[in-house]
């Protein structure tokens, strides 16, 4: 099908397409064929979506109906197979494919840049020792088992979910798809599945917890065997609950897609070092690295480069320049600031960036700076990350009205809502006389951070 509409090996196609058994056979056809498979975030704004498949050079978008609909722009003049409406009719009329499969290199994965706009990551061909040696660090740190169970709980545009679900699949195993997470149905799911493994984040962890404990321990959960999570910071007493629950199956790991998975820790190095996203894997070299590039002592922070073996090397889709940045003697870094102890265990402390991570979903204060800024009454406006129980971090919003201007933080809410993601609305909104600007004139976003603090978040008034 994708090869009568002129898909050839190398490229792209883009997939929209939710937690739903036509990702993968749209994902297995494109991969067969020699393209590359691209999952798209549908969440995103139309303009949003549009750049994606333009900067990725998309020969066919297959998406799913609803979001075909929606994003009829962004996909417009190019073919397109809906999920729902014209897909079962359109590999109904294909004919068998026919000569040699050769299997595409890899997926491209776009990730949220420095600047705020998503940049794809290209995955080079592999050799066949790194696909073993990275195959066995998925198949440990992810809990894969031939014939075992799991239940994808996170979207698959996401790299973890992705590589998680498809790597599950490859091994013989059992996918339920869940369309969006609630903690009640998935604990029925384990039971009715006798699921074995799950892939997860805090946030989840902190709703599973939340649960009357009538509902947390109605359910037979014997079945699970590995329970790994990852994606944003897990507040430690989080964590030690969820041991308690399920019992010591709760594993950690520590990666972004330009890296792969670098680090893992089990239950037992949590609770006796809280806080740490465990040591270095097999194959995988960790470093943190002062202003000056060389390595600091242990306990001392700095800028954390990482490499694995296994991982095939990448680029950033029309950013050579930016992919060059983040390279230093062969390691990349994911832009992390931390500390490795005395016995190698890498602790986080900071982002060198200015990258939030609110729920697993990566947010740039800028943008919504941005959008704020846009706002009739508005002159200058600062936003932060801040500590959450629930979400890892929240955003944190401090606005400075123009002379005469009075502007309600019920209609700054309403005017970021109209404009960006639920997740990308500040949870505090603090009208204020000023804010802090060094004399360059650049945000001392830490100062305000800092300060919000200091002063009792998350007690504070929100919006």
């Amino acid at each position: 099908m994708l090869a009568a509409a002129g898909v050839r090996k190398g490229d792209a196609v883009a997939l929209l397409i939710g937690n739903d058994p036509g990702f993968f056979e749209a994902w297995v056809a494109t991969s067969v064929l020699g393209a590359v498979a691209v999952p798209v975030n549908w969440h995103l704004r139309e303009d949003e979506v549009a750049h994606l498949i333009d900067d990725c050079r998309a020969a066919a978008v297959i998406g799913e109906t609803e979001h075909m609909v929606r994003l009829a722009a962004a996909v417009a003049g190019r073919p397109r197979y809906e999920l729902g409406r014209t897909w079962d009719a359109a590999l109904a009329q294909a004919r068998p494919a026919e000569g040699e499969i050769t299997p595409g290199a890899a997926t491209l994965i776009y990730s949220s840049g420095t600047t705020g706009r998503p940049k794809g990551i290209r995955r080079l061909p592999r050799s066949a020792a790194q696909a073993e040696l990275y195959g066995a660090t998925i198949r440990r740190v992810y809990g894969v088992v031939p014939g075992g169970s799991t239940v994808i709980v996170a979207p698959l545009y996401h790299s973890a979910p992705f590589v998680h679900a498809t790597s599950s699949l490859l091994a013989g195993g059992t996918l339920v798809m869940m369309r969006r997470f609630d903690p009640a149905a998935l604990l029925q799911l384990i039971e009715r599945y006798r699921v074995t493994n799950l892939l997860m984040v805090p946030t989840m962890f902190v709703r599973l917890l939340a649960l009357p404990d009538e509902v947390r321990h109605r359910h037979d959960l014997s079945s699970l065997r590995h329970v790994v999570h990852g994606a944003a910071p897990c507040p430690p007493e989080v964590k030690r609950r969820m041991i308690e629950w399920w019992g010591p199956i709760i594993h950690e790991y520590y990666g972004c897609t330009e890296s792969g998975i670098v680090t893992a820790c089990d239950s037992a190095e949590a609770l006796e070092r809280p806080g740490t996203v465990g040591r270095p894997v097999e194959g995988a070299t960790v470093v943190v690295l002062g202003e000056d590039g060389h390595p600091v002592a242990p306990g001392i922070d700095g800028e954390v480069f990482v490499r694995h073996r296994g991982a095939a090397d990448f680029t950033y889709q029309n950013l050579p320049a930016e992919r060059a940045a983040v390279e230093r003697d062969g390691l990349v870094t994911c832009g992390d600031i931390g500390h490795l102890d005395q016995d190698g265990y890498l602790f986080l402390v900071d982002r060198k960036r200015d990258l939030v991570i609110s729920g697993g979903v990566n947010v740039f204060p800028a943008e919504v700076e941005l959008v704020l800024l846009e706002m009739e009454g508005v002159e200058d406006a600062a936003v932060v990350g801040l500590p959450d129980e629930e979400y890892g971090e929240v955003l944190a919003a401090a606005v400075k009205p123009k002379d005469g201007a009075t502007p309600s933080r019920e209609a700054i809410v309403a005017h970021l809502r109209a404009r960006l993601g639920r997740l990308k609305v500040p949870r505090l909104i603090e009208i204020r006389r000023d804010l802090p600007r060094d004399p360059s004139g650049k945000l001392m976003r830490r100062r305000l951070r800092e300060e919000w603090l200091r002063r009792g978040w998350p007690n504070l008034d929100r919006p």
